[in-house]
């Protein structure tokens, strides 16, 4: 039984049909590995990791294959063990059907895996930072769908104090019980997860939220507590509604708090994670083990016996599709997750990957009719349904215009893209494809800004260079000038020196020759013997010696 407290309604949402007794028949069953493992660079929002391996390298189980690059990023490691055979463009899981750069591994069947460490020590002695450390190099990321990396929103810094962690283990979306399987067989490991992450953030309290159409987890939840637990951590259930599991919607039933527009959960001291991703905190943790499997639901009127499987990430679609029983050419649309916020797959060689919940197969008789859009009535039907309290018909009528700058004025990123709006639209308006196109423009147009930006920023810099070279030349040559005028000066004082000098040396001599005999008068030049003369009328009028201060006195 859940603890009973207060909880508040979320605005609009809708009641589906679940399908989900189907796949809850049996228990969670270990799909083979396949021969060919694809596992994608990109698993996870955030910068692409950066192969480590080569074609032609033997890799074992768990070795890191694809190093993380940068902060926004997390590791891949090798599902299984095999020869890397190679490393180049597939089709990926996204909206897109375009390829990107996986790494391609021909199991051995062997599954050798590489050796393990020593035991770990007691999480509650391990400092957070090392515990977020491990948890990254783990590769573990958001598994409820968005695959933000788990190691960044257990570090919110030291401006935010997270006083509530809640786990998110309501699953609202029809057909999808993978979460619920994993709360029924595996209780205690995401109740370890859930305490490693409450030790990593401090947070007072934590609560897992369920809802009330889950009992069996519920009870397996509650009966795997211990018994100091009871008073830290809180068992609820919530109502029924789609999209409950959103993370905001949770946070606002659970705890009364709505995450301002444009903020994250912690800006309100919150921290909202999914279970699996509890659970694979706990096996990185407690056993060392990396994210290299999930739990995968595979159901849909094309699957004959709909089961809940734990997938090796890499395996092709193909391959799990046929493990079921089912033909691969039976479904006329295969979607990966549900039917509300899933995308078709066209290409079944297409991996698992860490963010694949579900695959839905459909057949041609549950495929919707074609139909066509009509004009908008404004019934406000949309609005009614909308849980992030948004206007759909304003977004819709500026995305349609194109309108990209008035559509950001109604909040546009704050749509979840759930698809209440689309589902009750009685003109059958795609609206969140409309609303897909609006923010992918958008970001396009934030790129080409950011680049233009960019480019701008490098050429004034280039001209400020510019400008600064030239003064920098202006001021080299003015001190050159200035130097070499120094130089010259000192040349034209340094000569003058010599000419003194010289002038006083033929004085000296001129003198001597005047206390010689005559016979050395006769040799001397005829500037000496003018000087001599000089002399002889100096001696004969001292006077005028004494009246020309600027002669020297040869008394």
């Amino acid at each position: 039984m859940s603890i009973p407290r207060k909880l508040w309604r979320i605005h609009g949402g809708l009641h589906l049909p679940g399908h989900k007794a189907e796949s809850m028949q049996q228990p969670i069953t270990d799909a083979p590995v396949p021969p060919e493992l694809i596992l994608p660079l990109q698993q996870h929002i955030g910068n692409v990791a950066t192969p480590i391996v080569n074609v032609g390298d033997r890799v074992l189980k768990n070795q890191i294959i694809a190093r993380a690059e940068g902060y926004v990023s997390v590791p891949i490691h090798a599902s299984s063990s095999g020869t890397v055979i190679a490393i180049e463009p597939r089709v990926i899981p996204h909206p897109s059907h375009l390829t990107d750069t996986c790494i391609v591994i021909a199991t051995d069947g062997k599954d050798e895996a590489t050796p393990v460490a020593a035991v770990l020590s007691d999480y509650r002695q391990m400092d957070p930072a090392e515990l977020r450390n491990r948890i990254r190099d783990a590769g573990i990321v958001g598994l409820g769908g968005a695959g933000f990396p788990a190691f960044i929103k257990l570090n919110p810094g030291p401006q935010l104090k997270i006083h509530t962690l809640i786990l998110n283990g309501a699953e609202c979306e029809p057909y999808i019980t993978c979460d619920a399987m994993l709360m029924q067989e595996q209780p205690r490991a995401i109740l370890d997860g859930l305490r490693i992450m409450q030790h990593a953030l401090h947070a007072q309290r934590c609560i897992i939220g369920i809802e009330d159409n889950k009992p069996a987890a519920l009870q397996a939840l509650q009966a795997a507590l211990h018994t100091d637990e009871h008073t830290l951590i809180e068992i609820v259930a919530v109502p029924t509604l789609y999209p409950a599991g959103g993370e905001k919607q949770l946070i606002k039933t659970l705890t009364g708090l709505e995450v301002p527009s444009h903020q994250l959960p912690a800006s309100v001291g919150v921290i909202c994670h999914n279970v699996a991703t509890a659970y694979s905190i706990a096996q990185a943790i407690s056993h060392q083990q990396p994210l290299i499997e999930r739990i995968v639901t595979v159901a849909g009127p094309a699957i004959p016996k709909a089961c809940n499987y734990r997938v090796r990430l890499g395996t092709p679609m193909k391959y799990l599709i046929e493990h079921t029983g089912a033909s691969p050419s039976l479904p006329a649309r295969l979607i990966m997750g549900g039917p509300m916020m899933g995308f078709a797959i066209n290409d079944l060689q297409t991996p698992v990957i860490k963010t694949t919940n579900c695959l839905l197969a459909l057949t041609s008789q549950e495929l919707p009719k074609t139909q066509f859009e009509l004009p908008c009535i404004r019934c406000g039907e949309c609005a009614r349904a909308c849980p992030a309290q948004l206007l759909p018909q304003q977004l819709f009528w500026h995305a349609h215009a194109k309108d990209f700058d008035k559509i950001q004025d109604f909040n546009l990123f704050d749509c979840i893209e759930c698809g209440c709006c689309s589902y009750v639209c009685p003109s059958h308006i795609p609206l969140v494809q409309y609303y897909r196109f609006a923010k992918t423009e958008i970001w396009a147009k934030e790129r080409e800004k950011s680049k233009s930006d960019i480019a701008r920023q490098r050429h004034e810099f280039h001209l400020q260079r510019l400008e600064r070279k030239k003064r920098e030349d202006e001021e080299r040559k003015r001190k050159k000038k200035e130097m070499l005028d120094k130089v010259t000066q000192t040349d034209s004082a340094a000569d003058a020196k010599k000419a003194a000098i010289a002038a006083a040396l033929q004085r000296a001599q001129a003198k001597k020759a005047t206390q010689a005999s005559p016979q050395n008068v006769e040799h001397l030049s005829e500037q000496q013997r003018q000087q001599i003369d000089e002399i002889d009328k100096r001696r004969a009028n001292p006077s005028t010696v004494a009246s020309q201060p600027g002669k020297d006195n040869e008394s």
